[in-house]
């Protein structure tokens, strides 16, 4: 493995593999320090919390140096387009900076959300694959416009714990949310259960269909693997006799660029996509997912996050030892 930019670049047997590797770090059965006297660079176009704690305790427990740097923040403001004319905001190109950072650190994270303005422009993630042309170190994706493969191997985790190996009926529910949020968590979460097999159900109201393309390679990987993949636009009958619940808000394509009629249209569905205890009543005594961070009683009441079939904490610790296992694979010898 040189980069991790999302799971579909890894079959089955690769991604049961860091998931095995992650469940021996969690355990305290792997003690080795691939990284060791290593640094790994983190760049952060965005706010974070668990992807910044997590990695940088992992590259400390693997042995090694996280360097922190925020463009605009703690280092200069980026450009990534080839042959732009450099006369605005932006102060570095993304080839100068990749290629001076390798020079100190052995890898680099990146974070940087879609800014829901132009989709055919931002579902080509053009940042992140902006990292990966420049550098001759290894690219570990920590969310990007289309992909969040760390937090999709952590719910694969999460799920195998919760309820055990095999097939499972897996939902990913449309939630209300006050405003466009990007698809990168719905995109993976449903890639990757796609791809362990499980019978995955989405649930949207019509108009907040994910990315076509990514979507039917979901659905060829699910039937591949044993699985499934259907849509519904019914949120109770996507309820119906799940084992697993992932609740997560995205916005429109149709709206990119035009988030105040995304805020309008989506004002409609505000008392009924939400995840409660008469829709958990509906489930086969399913667990509740979320990526966090998430707005308690507008995705989820409180009477689901805090009851024992929530697995949102766990869910989080296990981001820590996945990203160990994809760093110790990357550096494995």
């Amino acid at each position: 493995m040189k980069n991790f930019l999302t799971t579909r670049d890894s079959d089955r047997t690769e991604l049961e593999k860091l998931i095995e590797s992650a469940l021996r770090f969690k355990q305290g059965g792997d003690q080795s320090q691939p990284l060791s006297r290593k640094s790994v660079a983190l760049v952060f176009f965005n706010p974070s919390l668990r992807t910044r704690a997590s990695m940088q305790v992992g590259i400390y427990e693997l042995g090694g140096n996280a360097v922190s740097l925020e463009p605009g923040g703690t280092s200069w403001t980026l450009e990534h387009r080839d042959g732009a004319v450099m006369d605005g905001d932006k102060t570095e190109h993304i080839a100068e900076f990749v290629r001076v950072l390798e020079r100190y650190c052995v890898a680099i994270g990146v974070r940087t959300f879609a800014a829901l303005k132009d989709w055919k422009e931002e579902r080509t993630d053009p940042v992140l694959n902006a990292f990966a042309k420049y550098a001759s170190v290894p690219i570990i994706n920590l969310e990007s416009a289309m992909h969040h493969p760390c937090q999709a191997l952590a719910d694969m985790m999460t799920i195998r714990e919760k309820l055990g190996e095999g097939r499972k009926r897996v939902v990913l529910t449309w939630a209300w949310h006050p405003k466009p949020l990007p698809m990168a968590v719905p995109n993976s979460f449903a890639l990757a259960a796609a791809q362990m097999g499980h019978d995955v159900v989405i649930a949207h109201p019509d108009g907040y269909q994910l990315d076509e393309q990514l979507i039917e390679d979901a659905r060829g990987l699910a039937l591949g693997a044993g699985g499934s993949l259907e849509i519904v636009n019914d949120v109770n009958e996507g309820f119906a006799d799940a084992d697993v619940i992932y609740a997560k808000s995205w916005g429109a394509k149709q709206f990119y660029g035009k988030s105040e009629q995304d805020i309008v249209h989506r004002w409609q569905y505000r008392s009924k996509w939400i995840v409660d205890e008469d829709k958990m009543a509906l489930t086969n005594n399913a667990i509740f997912m979320h990526c966090l961070p998430v707005r308690r009683n507008v995705i989820v009441t409180d009477g689901v996050i805090d009851s024992p079939a929530s697995a949102v904490i766990d869910e989080a610790e296990n981001r820590l030892h996945v990203q160990k296992a994809v760093m110790a694979e990357i550096f494995k010898g």
